[in-house]
Formats: C-alpha cells, sequence, structure tokens
C-alpha cells in the first residue's frame, strides 16, 4: 500500500512547506516596527503617496495610496500592476506594510525621484526560473507573496538608500552593488 500524500498540499495548492512559510511571513508583517508605525504618526500627513517607474516596462505611476486614515483600493491596484511579474504579466496585491516602508524610506531620503524597480511582485514559476540562472533567490522570496521590493532612487547612493532602510529595522535589506540595487522587504529583521 502507497502512503496517502494527500496531506502535502493545503486545499489551494500549495505545498507543506510553502504554507508554513507563508504563516510565518504574516506572522511576521503582524509585528510590523515600531520604527516605522511612529514615523508615520509623526509625520501627521493627511495623504501617503508612492512613485514608481518600472525599468522593464517604462511604465510611471505617481499616486496618493493613503488618504482619510484609509488605504485607496484603485491606487492599490495600480501599485499591483506596475509591481507585476513583468515576464509573466501576473499580479498581486502588494502588502500594504511594505507600501508604507517604502514611503517612509522616501520622506527619510528626501527623493523626489521614482523608485526605480527592479523586480516587485514575482511569480511562483519567475522565481524557480531565477533561481536556476541567478545566485541569491531564495525558494520562498518574499516577492512571490507581494512582501518585497528590489529598488534603487536615481541621483541617490545606494548605500544610503541601504543605511536608512536597516535604521527602520522593518524587514529585511539586501545590498546588491554589482546590480546597483537594494532589497527591501517586510520579513524578519535580516541584511545581507
Amino acid at each position: 500500500m502507497k502512503p496517502d500524500k494527500s496531506c502535502d498540499k493545503t486545499n489551494n495548492g500549495l505545498s507543506r512547506r510553502s504554507f508554513l512559510a507563508l504563516g510565518a511571513a504574516t506572522v511576521a508583517t503582524t509585528l510590523f516596527p515600531s520604527y516605522v508605525t511612529a514615523s508615520l504618526e509623526e509625520m501627521k500627513v493627511p495623504e501617503r503617496s508612492l512613485y514608481f517607474y518600472n525599468i522593464h516596462t517604462d511604465e510611471k505611476l505617481k499616486t496618493v495610496y493613503w488618504q482619510d486614515n484609509a488605504y485607496i483600493p484603485d491606487s492599490l491596484a495600480e501599485i499591483n500592476f506596475i509591481l507585476r511579474d513583468y515576464r509573466t504579466g501576473g499580479i498581486k496585491d502588494i502588502d500594504t506594510k511594505l507600501l508604507d516602508l517604502l514611503y517612509v524610506i522616501n520622506k527619510k531620503m528626501k527623493a523626489r525621484q521614482p523608485f526605480h524597480v527592479m523586480s516587485g511582485y514575482r511569480s511562483p514559476e519567475t522565481n524557480a526560473m531565477l533561481r536556476k540562472t541567478s545566485r541569491g533567490v531564495g525558494s520562498n522570496s518574499f516577492h512571490i507573496y507581494g512582501m518585497a521590493v528590489d529598488i534603487k532612487v536615481p541621483g541617490r547612493s545606494i548605500e544610503s538608500l541601504r543605511n536608512i532602510a536597516t535604521k527602520l529595522k522593518a524587514g529585511g535589506v539586501g545590498y546588491y552593488p554589482r546590480s546597483n540595487f537594494v532589497h527591501v522587504d517586510i520579513g524578519s529583521v535580516r541584511y545581507w
């Protein structure tokens, strides 16, 4: 008799390992660092906006995504679209905690230029392909869950971007000087 492997998959098709990783990521994001929350409260702004440039699609988006103490669904949909997996066209909801982190980073950098996006959401297929062709791509990357972005800001050094992101202690910060970008995510606090 063959062992029953039906318990290796959850009802929505995720493997047990992916399900547990997603659960850990969810727990990590519920503990959103007080540094970011305090920065948002300290700013006391009536609205929050972000400015993106997707280097792969040549698209720009400048949008107010939070106003009157609420996230704006249409703006979130536009952000989800510009941060889509450009290889597959796949779209995923980008975690609003990541957007708030980017907002705080932008304000602390006093940047007027858009975030240049190298990678936002990645489909599992794209992530698997990148794991085969690139070093440093995690099998359960936060990109898959809409909880990570790889960015740079024109006119600002990636060192200063990294330094601001690490001081916020809001998640993972990866520094890639050869590729000229910084990875930020809202997982556990860690640096590489």
